[in-house]
């Protein structure tokens, strides 16, 4: 069974909460006693319907507040496939938020409020979708019971909206009309909108197709941890444990260790502890190299037809996420997956409007939210790929230099 991860996105009080509460609701993902603990401090027992936003909404200033401020998660999952929900606040001060929760998902459902139509909110979240190269696209119009389910209403909301799809380059957009408070369109085709001839949300998410997204053809791998036992049993044993980000791997490939550029050849595969010919991405696995060579955590182990870019001067979009300002000449430490360096940002270039992607010059070093054009000189050797080319291996994080806080999301180009 396959893994759907998803994003909900959208402005402040477009159902993004009550969305993902319904979906688990109807989908009975809901424990006996999570939901018995959701009728107790519900809003809305006078007409005794429950406040399905407190299952996401699980900060006690967000539930004071009655708004999202952190990224919830919730796991569910159908017969047909598994579901992880990123639940993105729609607050404008919480949009590197949104970018964090945004990141590993492959789809994004942009919640619409159907009686304010596209806002400044939806084109900022539309912004980010297309700079994280989010490829699947739903704009669920939401809360179309107070429009009276109106056909028109949705045509003219479908109509603005892909204007902005198209001025971003954003290709598969599906839009879907729903009350998420009432359960249309969520999990079963609602009578209220008979000229809909679409899927409802739930059925849509089991069914698109995720293929496409796995990068099979460019085979990446970053050691996580060397394996040496050295017991009389498995004196000469010496495995690279880790995850395949992308690609194929076969024994007997032959492939290059980087940064090192030493080349060799696969001479077994492990998968839980049985040998197998052949693994691919995104399994975790054990590789041995048919040479003695010294590597470590954080070292790339390639196929030598497909070899990422190397450097250790990197042109980057990041997204500040800090209070305090990052100035050029800052020092940090760069993770990339298992990678970590340390980095220097040698200059920032501009930022960019998320609302228009317009160029605008830094003054007064970045503030947090804010995402710039920099450039980041690291210690040791990258191995890399763009952003856009391969998202899993060109993206990294800049935390500080106590390593106990994330300051930046880290595009590479």
């Amino acid at each position: 069974m396959d893994l759907l991860r998803f994003i909900t996105a959208g402005s402040v009080d477009d159902g993004k909460s009550t969305l993902i509460g319904r979906l688990l609701y109807d989908s009975k993902s809901i424990l006996a006693d999570q939901l018995e603990a959701i009728e107790r401090s519900t809003k809305n027992k006078a007409n005794g319907e429950i406040d399905l936003a407190l299952l996401t909404d699980g900060l006690r200033a967000e539930r004071e507040q009655g708004i999202t401020i952190d990224v919830a998660y919730r796991y569910f999952s159908t017969n047909k496939r598994k579901f992880i929900i990123a639940d993105a606040p729609g607050h404008v001060q919480y949009t590197r938020n949104m970018i964090t929760g945004a990141s590993n998902a492959s789809l994004i459902i942009i919640l619409i409020d159907a009686r304010q139509g596209v806002v400044e909110q939806t084109r900022r979240h539309s912004i980010i979708a297309s700079l994280l190269k989010i490829k699947h696209v739903v704009v669920a119009i939401n809360k179309m019971d107070l429009v009276d389910f109106s056909q028109d209403v949705y045509n003219n909301i479908v109509i603005d909206y892909s204007a902005v799809a198209a001025s971003l380059g954003l290709k598969d957009v599906t839009y879907i009309p729903m009350s998420a408070l009432q359960g249309d369109n969520i999990v079963d085709a609602s009578a209220k909108t008979p000229w809909y001839e679409g899927k409802p949300l739930l059925q849509f998410l089991e069914e698109i197709e995720l293929d496409n997204d796995v990068n099979l053809a460019d085979a990446r791998f970053q050691v996580q941890y060397v394996i040496r036992p050295q017991t009389e049993e498995l004196h000469d044993y010496r495995g690279y444990a880790g995850q395949i980000s992308s690609g194929i791997y076969k024994k007997g490939d032959t492939v290059t260790v980087l940064p090192q550029q030493i080349q060799t050849t696969i001479s077994k595969i492990e998968i839980a502890g049985k040998e197998v010919e052949e693994a691919f991405a995104p399994q975790g696995v054990v590789l041995h190299l048919s040479d003695d060579i010294d590597i470590s955590r954080g070292d790339s182990i390639v196929k030598s037809d497909s070899i990422p870019q190397l450097s250790n001067e990197l042109e980057v979009l990041l997204c500040w996420l800090d209070e305090k300002p990052l100035q050029a000449g800052n020092k940090y430490f760069l993770q990339h997956n298992s990678r970590l360096v340390r980095a220097v940002v040698r200059n920032i270039d501009y930022k960019l409007d998320v609302n228009t992607l317009q160029q605008q010059s830094v003054e007064g070093g970045v503030k947090l939210n804010e995402v710039v054009k920099a450039t980041i000189k690291t210690a040791a050797p990258l191995a890399f790929d763009s952003y856009e080319r391969l998202s899993t291996n060109g993206s990294a994080i800049l935390v500080d230099e106590t390593g106990n806080s994330t300051v930046a999301a880290v595009l590479l180009k």
